[in-house]
């Protein structure tokens, strides 16, 4: 697997994940996709003042976990998802040294997960 995440970026992204309530904005993005949210509604989703939501969405945005975009008054802010999996990439990049027996649980993973699988694609349609 190619990646091309460097050990700084990687170390970049984690470390602003590494936060709770920046995880917590984080996870909120992905589940909201490409539309993603305004500044407001996550504010208002995680009980959070928004001075400090400012600067956990700065940081996020830092370290390229998310784009923000700017529709009238609001801004709204979404998951880099080329960034996303760069990082899962680079996290996984030689994961098993050709031992499938240590990848086949990640790929399990990834199959059923309710974003990815097919009767949930088919259902939102």
């Amino acid at each position: 697997m190619s990646n091309n995440m460097t050990p700084t970026a990687a170390l970049s992204s984690l470390a602003a994940l590494a936060h709770e309530c920046r995880l917590d904005v984080f996870r909120m993005l992905v589940k909201a996709g490409t539309e993603g949210l305004a500044a407001g509604q996550i504010a208002a989703a995680l009980d959070c003042p928004a001075s400090s939501l400012s600067f956990h969405l700065a940081q996020l945005t830092r370290a390229g976990l998310l784009e923000q975009k700017r529709e009238g008054r609001s801004l709204i802010y979404s998951v880099s998802f080329d960034q996303f999996v760069a990082l899962m990439g680079f996290l996984l990049e030689d994961c098993c040294q050709g031992r499938s027996e240590i990848c086949a649980p990640l790929a399990e993973i990834a199959r059923t997960a309710a974003c990815c699988s097919e009767t949930d694609a088919g259902s939102q349609q």
